[in-house]
């Protein structure tokens, strides 16, 4: 996992070249193990490296191919790169061991299909000097981050948003994201950010810009096409019997585990108290038995009411991992915000993501420098429990609306426009899902562990993401996801045979720390300081969020969503 940035240009200038180092020095820390460039006069290109597989100098990137014509910059991994290698092998001489020169030749076999010969997590740029042409590419599921924007005629782009700043790109508002955001708690569609012309490339996505000589570049130069079509892959699978989806999904997601463990550098894992992790845990362990090595990581906050720590000893007591705990206390909160707010860019999920950001912090200090953990489980099995009550709300375990739009201006409210997503299937369980996969849980949980892993220099896998994972738990029948009203039903018959019922059979946590209670007492100063600064706005009625706020300290504290959005608005704004 690293970082990458670069500019595309009619011709390339010192300027150029001085606002590409600034992106990279910006983003030094998604790749703090070597920082290079590459340039010619249409093409800068950029490079920080965290080094994973094939440690040595020869990995570094920017890679130019054997040819000579592809230059690559690449941010991810592709987990079956060995068997693209043997694959290739008389088609291109490799010179290091690393997977982003298979990805380069791969390109060269496949072209602009090579994506769907990927199983991995990526976002990379390959410039074909000769033809002069831009290639960009994202992964399935957005697992890897790929911004972009044209600005003075200049194709930039990136994987954080701060890296346009640097390169003196203003830094403006997107007021209806925002506006969406405060109005409907949604972060932006697949294309969106929250700030003015900057975009992404949605998941899935293929992104191709031909520079033609003599002309600068504009927002119609550029052609966007998806690659992955999830719809019709998964409308393929047919429903199986319960022994045989057991059997086979048991084999995918070994075999998941497996490829996500090729790396030359120490491999640990995050771990919390629900049934994804008790999945992780039990396979894991079951694949390397001496587990003494690989070590497992989990946040606390010394709270009972909230803490998954007992579940979590009870199965590392079965396995012997090593456990690393991290303790998140209410006097690290204040500062918690300011450094993940700056590294997040946009609007993150509260203080889970800030504890769950010490993880990080502590397995960088041990020299572990990639996890695992268990994200995707829930979206591909309809785990959450609005699944199933119809709640119409999108934050588990709550309810009520976890918005107040009635704090803001009405000019300001009708800058939003309610997102709208594709139903492409007959089932609504599935839409449900497929909304959550590809427009809301999955690409705002994404960015947030992104950014999050990526502050403390690590690398975040996500085994559960494996395509075909996904692909054939969702393709299945409602009766196997929920059956005997227990929710993923089909993953607590794995974990039965692993850890026995007592975990298997346990009921969603859906709340890891204790935000509402140290929002109105151990942080009600520093909340106060935070909401009044953020009322302060013009587009909110100051009147109106001092209420809300005095009948939160009150006791009328459902949920505190919207608190956290005040005071995440107003680090941002």
């Amino acid at each position: 996992m690293c970082g990458i940035a670069g500019i595309i240009t009619n011709q390339t200038t010192i300027e150029l070249q001085h606002q590409l180092k600034a992106m990279l020095e910006v983003t030094k820390h998604r790749g703090p193990d070597a920082s290079e460039s590459w340039m010619d006069s249409r093409c800068c290109l950029g490079h920080n490296r965290l080094s994973i597989i094939d440690l040595h100098s020869t990995a570094n990137q920017p890679m130019l191919s054997n040819c000579g014509r592809y230059v690559i910059v690449f941010n991810g991994e592709i987990y079956n790169y060995l068997e693209l290698k043997e694959a290739l092998k008389f088609e291109y001489t490799f010179k290091t061991q690393s997977d982003t020169e298979v990805l380069l030749a791969a390109f060269i076999k496949y072209g602009t299909n090579v994506a769907e010969k990927l199983n991995g997590m990526f976002a990379f740029l390959i410039w074909d000097k000769e033809a002069k042409k831009v290639f960009a590419c994202r992964d399935r599921f957005g697992v890897k981050p790929f911004y972009y924007t044209i600005y003075n005629g200049n194709f930039y782009f990136a994987s954080e948003i701060k890296a346009f700043f640097a390169a003196g790109i203003p830094k403006k508002e997107n007021w209806k994201v925002w506006a969406n955001y405060l109005v409907y708690g949604s972060y932006g569609m697949p294309n969106e950010t929250f700030w003015d012309k900057i975009e992404q490339l949605p998941s899935g996505h293929i992104l191709e810009l031909e520079v033609a000589e003599g002309r600068t570049l504009s927002s119609k130069d550029k052609k966007i096409t998806q690659w992955y079509d999830f719809v019709s892959r998964v409308n393929a699978i047919e429903p199986m019997e319960e022994s045989v989806l057991k059997s086979n999904y048991l084999e995918l997601l070994n075999d998941s585990i497996s490829l996500r463990f090729r790396a030359d550098v120490k491999i640990g894992f995050n771990i919390s108290g629900g049934l994804d992790s008790s999945v992780l845990l039990a396979l894991v362990n079951k694949q390397f038995p001496d587990n003494k090595t690989i070590e497992a990581f989990t946040f606390y906050s010394d709270n009972k009411a909230y803490d998954e720590l007992p579940w979590v000893e009870q199965m590392i007591a079965i396995t012997g991992n090593p456990l690393n705990k991290c303790l998140l206390k209410a006097e690290d909160i204040d500062s918690l915000i300011k450094d993940v707010s700056y590294y997040q860019d946009e609007p993150f999920g509260g203080f889970p993501t800030l504890a769950y950001s010490l993880i990080f912090k502590e397995a960088r200090r041990k020299n572990i420098t990639v996890l695992l953990d268990g994200q995707g489980m829930d979206e591909a099995w309809a785990g959450y429990d609005y699944y199933h009550t119809n709640s119409g709300f999108t934050v588990q375990g709550t309810t009520t609306s976890p918005v107040r739009p009635e704090v803001l201006t009405p000019e300001f409210v009708q800058l939003a426009e309610k997102d709208r997503y594709q139903q492409p299937f007959s089932d609504p369980l599935k839409n449900l899902q497929y909304r959550d996969i590809f427009y809301t849980k999955i690409p705002r949980a994404l960015r947030f562990n992104d950014r999050i892993s990526m502050m403390h220099s690590t690398e975040l896998r996500e085994p559960f993401l494996d395509y075909r994972l996904v692909e054939l738990a969702f393709a299945q029948d409602a009766k196997v996801k929920i059956k005997d009203k227990q929710t993923k039903w089909m993953l607590r018959q794995l974990v039965k045979d692993y850890l026995g019922n007592s975990i298997a059979l346990a009921s969603k946590r859906p709340l890891q720390t204790p935000q509402r209670e140290w929002i109105a007492g151990d942080l009600n100063e520093l909340m106060s300081e935070k909401i009044n600064a953020f009322a302060s706005n013009p587009f909110v009625n100051k009147q109106k969020i001092l209420k809300l706020w005095t009948d939160y300290l009150s006791g009328n504290s459902d949920n505190s969503f919207y608190v956290w959005q005040w005071v995440n608005a107003n680090e941002m704004i």
